[in-house]
């Protein structure tokens, strides 16, 4: 395992640019990390894999001591950010400045409910954040403690939103940022990016690759803080956050169903972790839920084991599918995801790219809102588990929404071409009307 150091300065910071200060010290439940594994425990720093078992490192907390000081009016009455909950975030300080993130609207959904067949469907649109995705939530926390550690550049290996979230939280904290996404990534998602400031290195072939070769540079680069590999402990408990505000926007309850996409297999999993430390520290009640997720089928290494009934993930080389924020071949957290899935009598399945945009269709012109192509796997998801039987009529459905379709409207372009336009006079439009 590499430990990385600061104790150069990162030859690649803007010249004049120094990182942002910390915020006087609080109570957090956070204790370290600690092997997921083996159970090995590690001190809280820039590692990511167990010295003793290379398995993955995960943050653990003193939720006994967390008990004591949460309640949920305490919790309610706080400001309306991720962290409203930061005694149960991997952080040591209160971050200061950068951008607002979390506190996105779950709100009911009867047109979509009613097409479906269920009673109670709610939308946790998390489009709603900043630079329009959940992935805000994960690096908002990766980089308070990118920050704590001293860290200059930010950096992530990305299929597309992660790296405008690098990029923007990075502008507001005034780091350098470079993301690594493959070559073929949407123009969209790649614009984005730039414009927020980050430097954009396109990749040939999968993401996997991009991914490699980040591991490689995480080795190589002092003063680099790549969010999703030498951070991964801290980045993946933002994605706890969701669970969060869904049980306190349900009126601090669980639902019976909750439906997320699936990439590495972390969201779908970490969703679950938050429930169980909410019920851990006594803000709800033991309830079950059942975990529904979703692949693209052109790419769903844990949608196939699943219905395999397979506990690892067979690698997927080659992805083919539209859905590129979806498209890792070889999920970090596909065996846990898998056990979740069977754990809690839900389901993963994959959704072919037809029933993907039909799905985005769907949402789009029930709820008025536009998702990105994961979103349309999350729908498509939840449509295969009603017809499975995996969900029924009477359930409480919380379905997770983790992207704008703005970033992806190549995925609906039929092809058709613009009407002609009009002359602005009411016997034009009459004439074009009745000729539709």
């Amino acid at each position: 395992m590499s430990q990385l150091t600061v104790s150069r300065p990162d030859p690649y910071l803007s010249e004049g640019t120094s990182p942002p200060a910390l915020a006087p010290t609080f109570a957090p439940a956070f204790t370290g990390l600690r092997c997921r594994a083996c159970g090995t425990p590690s001190e809280a720093g820039p590692f990511f894999v167990c010295t003793r078992c290379l398995g993955p490192l995960e943050a653990t907390y003193d939720l006994a001591s967390a008990a004591d000081r949460l309640t949920r009016a305490d919790l309610d009455s706080r400001p309306s950010d991720i962290w409203r909950f930061a005694e149960l975030l991997p952080i040591s300080v209160l971050p200061v400045g950068g951008l607002r993130f979390g506190a996105s609207p779950l709100t009911p959904a009867p047109r979509l409910a009613d097409r479906l067949g269920l009673e109670r469907l709610w939308i946790k649109d998390d489009s709603r954040n900043p630079t329009l995705s959940f992935k805000d939530r994960v690096v908002a926390v990766a980089a308070a403690r990118a920050v704590e550690f001293g860290f200059t550049t930010l950096a992530c290996a990305s299929t597309g939103n992660l790296s405008a979230s690098v990029a923007a939280a990075a502008a507001a904290l005034g780091l350098r940022a470079i993301v690594f996404v493959p070559a073929d990534l949407e123009a969209a998602k790649v614009a984005q990016a730039q414009a927020l400031g980050a430097t954009v290195v396109r990749v040939d072939g999968p993401y996997d690759g991009v991914n490699r070769l980040c591991l490689e540079l995480t080795d190589e680069l002092e003063g680099w803080a790549v969010v999703n590999v030498n951070l991964r402990p801290y980045y993946a408990e933002g994605s706890k956050t969701l669970a969060f505000e869904i049980a306190q926007q349900l009126g601090w309850r669980r639902p019976d169903v909750v439906v997320a996409p699936l990439a590495s297999g972390s969201l779908y999993t970490k969703l679950a972790k938050g429930f169980g430390e909410l019920e851990e520290v006594g803000l709800i009640d033991p309830a079950p839920v059942r975990y529904i997720g979703g692949q693209a089928a052109g790419c769903a290494p844990i949608a196939n084991a699943f219905v395999e009934g397979a506990d690892i993930c067979r690698p997927i080389e080659r992805p083919d599918t539209i859905v590129r924020s979806l498209a890792i071949g070889t999920p970090a957290d596909g065996r846990f995801a898998l056990k979740l899935a069977r754990d809690s009598v839900g389901g993963i399945f994959a959704v072919d790219d037809a029933l993907t945009i039909d799905s985005i269709r769907l949402l789009a012109r029930t709820e008025g809102i536009l998702t990105e192509t994961a979103g349309g796997v999350t729908l498509g998801a939840l449509r295969r588990a009603i017809e499975a039987g995996t969900v029924g009529e009477t359930d409480e459905v919380v379905l997770v929404i983790t992207g704008n379709g703005l970033k992806t409207l190549d995925a609906v372009d039929d092809g058709r071409p613009l009407p002609a336009p009009i002359a602005p006079t009411f016997d034009a439009f009459e004439r074009w009307w009745a000729g539709r």
